[in-house]
């Protein structure tokens, strides 16, 4: 057996340099063995479910211009869409229906739509579904947003910190954007006693195997309940639409280490990670995750949503499919659960 393998099993901490080898390992045969690892660790703490959250992309406008980003501000390329709150509530309402007990809304950072605006909608949701969670991916706020959110019955709060390396952050946004910031409202989540949930891309222009150990740093620094990776993949209207999509192998390494390195974690099988191989939740779930998104948007939204090329909108992807989601987690041995699916603290 790999001794990294063996020091992983036996919950030790890795070395840089010994981060760098996993990172850096494409045998096949080592792959299998942290798929093993990263598995049986899951196992030890969640079991075999899968937690389903229900996804709302309530709106594609951005105030931002991040350099890979589909929905940045100055791409004219893109048809717009910002769904009111009365089309957030019936994606909601649906979902519940189907049992859905944990709702996601994500989207841009769209100026139009306010912190009133926010506060009202989780207040509504709260007040027809109590016993569900509410979580918001809503980009960079000020603490007196995140507080309001907070008060009205908001439960968990995704934000990205995308890069901890500041000279790939830097290559990665505009000059107005720093990891500073980013780093600070993370903070302040945890603050607020919000559950947390930060994460990174994988395979992003100029990336290096060093910037992705940094990013593991930050995560370790953060201890943030559920952490969101992914591929990087270009978009036709970006600065980097000629880069080459993040590897799926790495992609896969990456979130067996994040399920070993930090086993309380909830962490997704990612709509990217099927985007770039069609197996690629099963494979996500396979290697050590234990949630995943079905969308509940619109249709017209759904199609609209787009921050990179190729987006995976299959049949498994719509939450009106999901007995057949079901039967797909059945032949590996994971069952979908009805539940809210709160972190092991």
């Amino acid at each position: 057996m790999n001794s990294i393998i063996q020091k992983l099993q036996q919950g030790n901490e890795l070395k840089e340099d010994e981060l760098l080898a996993v990172l850096k390992n494409e045998d096949p045969e080592f792959m299998e063995e942290l798929r093993k690892t990263a598995e049986e660790k899951l196992f030890s703490y969640y079991g075999n479910k899968v937690y389903i959250r229900g996804l709302v992309e309530y709106s594609n406008y951005c105030r931002e211009n991040c350099c890979y980003c589909g929905i940045q501000r100055d791409n004219k390329n893109i048809e717009r869409f910002r769904l009111t709150k009365e089309e957030i509530l019936s994606s909601v309402h649906k979902g519940y229906k189907l049992g859905f007990r944990t709702f996601v809304l994500q989207g841009g950072e769209d100026p139009f739509l306010t912190k009133e605006f926010f506060a009202e909608v989780i207040r509504e949701i709260k007040s027809y579904y109590p016993e569900t969670r509410i979580t918001l991916s809503l980009g960079v706020k000020s603490f007196e947003e995140l507080k309001a959110f907070k008060d009205a019955g908001a439960d968990r709060f995704l934000l990205r910190h995308e890069a901890a390396s500041e000279e790939l952050f830097q290559k990665l946004h505009p000059k107005n954007q720093s990891f500073a910031k980013r780093k600070e409202v993370l903070f302040h989540l945890k603050k607020l006693g919000f559950v947390t949930g930060t994460g990174f891309m994988i395979g992003a222009p100029f990336q290096t195997v060093e910037d992705i150990a940094a990013d593991f740093n930050f995560i370790k620094e953060l201890h943030p309940e559920m952490i969101g990776v992914g591929p990087f993949i270009p978009q036709k209207d970006t600065r980097y639409k000629d880069y080459a999509q993040g590897d799926l192998n790495l992609s896969l390494r990456i979130v067996a280490l994040l399920r070993i390195l930090f086993p309380k974690a909830l962490i997704p099988s990612t709509t990217a990670l099927n985007s770039i191989d069609k197996n690629g939740r099963i494979l996500g779930l396979q290697y050590g995750a234990n949630v995943i998104m079905p969308n509940l948007s619109p249709g017209f939204a759904k199609e609209k949503y787009k921050l990179y090329d190729h987006k995976a909108i299959t049949d498994l992807e719509s939450a009106e499919h999901i007995k057949l989601l079901e039967k797909e987690m059945e032949k590996i041995g994971r069952k979908i659960v009805v539940d809210t699916g709160d972190p092991i603290r």
